[in-house]
């Protein structure tokens, strides 16, 4: 991953929040380099990381992958169809893309937010809000700490992310957890 941010899509309302979210959907947006996970690949990991079986029961909360062009549409739907004939009805939505708008700043990045010394480490490095959102590091150790990647990886990435020492400590011992 490149880039994760949350936000809301697919309604009609002007300008979203989580306070007003009119007919809007939550969502995660993922900037990605095709030349090391491919959208086909990435659906993979959306179909298994939630029950597409379950109707939404609300529009806030409904399944969904908006797609961004014709190709994207037709791998999100054949991706459905997969998992529909390997275990019955899907419930999850595939549909346009629409506008989308960031969420709130403090729904950005929710594990590392959890984790009061790594956030003042990146504040300190990202001081401005949408430059720590768009931060591949900050992308990757939200991921880390909310337990979506194996520990040697995370050993592997550390060099890598411009941490202090004690820093790097910090997130092995929350990841590890």
């Amino acid at each position: 991953m490149i880039k994760t941010r949350v936000g809301y899509t697919g309604g009609s309302t002007p300008a979203p929040t989580y306070r007003n979210l009119g007919d809007h959907t939550e969502t995660l947006q993922i900037d990605y380099d095709p030349s090391k996970i491919s959208y086909a690949q990435l659906l993979d990991v959306f179909w298994k990381s939630h029950d597409p079986h379950r109707e939404a029961w609300s529009r806030q909360y409904m399944a969904a992958v908006f797609y961004g062009d014709e190709d994207q549409r037709s791998t999100a739907e054949k991706s459905k169809q997969a998992v529909a004939s390997a275990a019955g009805e899907v419930y999850t939505r595939i549909l346009p893309l629409a506008k989308f708008h960031r969420a709130e700043d403090y729904h950005q990045k929710y594990y590392l937010r959890q984790n009061i010394f790594l956030l003042r480490e990146f504040q300190a490095m990202y001081p401005d809000a949408d430059a720590f959102t768009d931060s591949t590091a900050t992308a990757r150790v939200n991921g880390y700490l909310g337990g979506h990647v194996a520990i040697e990886k995370v050993r592997r990435a550390l060099d890598g992310l411009g941490l202090s020492s004690s820093a790097n400590q910090r997130l092995l011992e929350a990841a590890e957890r």
